[in-house]
């Protein structure tokens, strides 16, 4: 399965430059939590303060709320999403308490045939 999600950064060229830093090879913790829940492919793109994500899971693994529990649960994560809401702000459509909101296909050129 793919999703495709959305988030913003603050405003801030040193902050969007930190931000794209810290991303350069994330902490290995992190990683393994990603592969752990079931993510097999993740980027992430920026245009201006606006990122877009784009996550394939394996559907067999992949659960969002048994992900998220275990993110709260888990120091590490806990600490590097700490340190990126430093950089994130939420879109103005973000529901309150949300981070990364999944965005809602409109076109597949794929289905067009």
């Amino acid at each position: 399965m793919r999703y495709a999600l959305a988030l913003d950064l603050v405003d801030d060229a040193q902050r969007i430059s930190d931000y794209e830093k810290a991303h350069e090879k994330i902490w290995p913790q992190v990683r393994d939590h990603l592969l752990e829940h079931g993510v097999t492919s993740m980027e992430i793109y920026r245009m201006g303060t606006r990122l877009f994500m784009v996550m394939e899971v394996d559907p067999a693994i992949y659960d969002a709320q048994a992900m998220a529990k275990a993110s709260a649960d888990n120091p590490a994560i806990v600490r590097w999403e700490t340190l990126m809401w430093t950089y994130q702000v939420p879109t103005p459509w973000t529901p309150a308490g949300e981070k990364w909101v999944v965005m809602q296909r409109i076109f597949d050129l794929a289905s067009q045939t």
